[in-house]
């Protein structure tokens, strides 16, 4: 049975060959992004089946291991252009053999555990997928908390710890109209050459799974400080700060420049800012009142 669902505008199909150990019981958080409008041509299908097996080691070749937040994925380059990942939990349990096709497109998993080994794979590898597919689509996965207030959108990032979710949670109580649309995963996509950010199956702790979209006013760095203050960095700056919170494949040309060229066109229309603050409500009026005052800056300008 297919399984549809719509994921910032994307179509994308989940396939499971056998419903006993594995089926939509496991990844729940999609269940608000399901449709019944069943597209010809999704963005990926991803079909859940136990028999997989690793390709042969002469077919495929080491390219490296990366921290994925929650674990260590191992990623091989395979003969026919696609990619195999071995996906770990924080433990180092092996949950999930991913294999897909070079545009991501078709992709198959195999699954290993008890329940929650078996959900975190999956999930993984979901995330891993729509990301690299969608990315060649003017779309990339960021590692932000996300807010709207007054029909705009406002994404936080920061280094683990730093208090991104902290500052979301003083937007929403400080700033009256303000709402959680995703706290750990959204996607940002250009549409007619504006940015737009969407809610995502893809939450973190905070179960926020919610298919919202709004237009993107800014990406605002968190940075903890004495005093709280708003700056627009410089076009560099900004491209470097923006780079690692996106969801990549450094040793895939084709996806790097995509990504790389997204974040270009972010950074050109002047949605990124650094606040350095306090955890307190006071950063939250600071940092919105600073965007305000940009707009109407580069307003005065135009």
């Amino acid at each position: 049975m297919n399984n549809d669902f719509i994921i910032a505008d994307f179509p994308v199909r989940i396939v499971f060959n056998d419903t006993h150990n594995n089926n939509m019981g496991i990844i729940r958080s999609f269940e608000p992004f399901r449709t019944n409008n069943h597209n010809s041509n999704p963005l990926f299908t991803l079909t859940v089946d136990d028999s997989l097996r690793p390709v042969k080691k002469d077919l495929r070749q080491r390219i490296d291991t990366f921290d994925t937040g929650n674990g260590d994925a191992i990623v091989d380059s395979l003969a026919d252009g696609g990619y195999q990942f071995i996906i770990k939990d924080i433990d180092g349990r092996s949950c999930c053999l991913l294999q897909t096709t070079g545009d991501f497109s078709c992709c198959r998993c195999a699954l290993d555990g008890d329940y929650a080994m078996r959900r975190f794979g999956l999930n993984s590898a979901l995330m891993i997928v729509f990301a690299l597919a969608a990315s060649k689509h003017d779309a990339i996965l960021m590692h932000a908390a996300l807010v709207r207030h007054d029909g705009k959108a406002y994404a936080f990032t920061a280094k683990s710890g730093t208090g991104k979710s902290t500052h979301a949670s003083m937007w929403m109580r400080a700033i009256p109209d303000t709402d959680l649309m995703n706290d750990d995963n959204p996607v940002i996509r250009i549409i007619n050459g504006k940015p737009v950010v969407y809610g995502s199956p893809w939450s973190g702790k905070t179960p926020c799974y919610r298919p919202t979209e709004a237009p993107l006013a800014a990406v605002v760095r968190i940075d903890r400080a004495e005093h709280n203050r708003l700056e627009r960095p410089n076009t560099l700056d900004a491209f470097a700060s923006l780079l690692p919170t996106c969801s990549n494949m450094r040793w895939d040309s084709q996806i790097f420049d995509s990504v790389c060229n997204t974040i270009t066109r972010l950074v050109a229309a002047g949605c990124a800012y650094i606040m350095h603050c306090l955890p307190d409500e006071d950063a939250a009026w600071t940092c919105l009142n600073g965007i305000n005052k940009f707009g109407i800056e580069d307003n005065s300008v135009s």
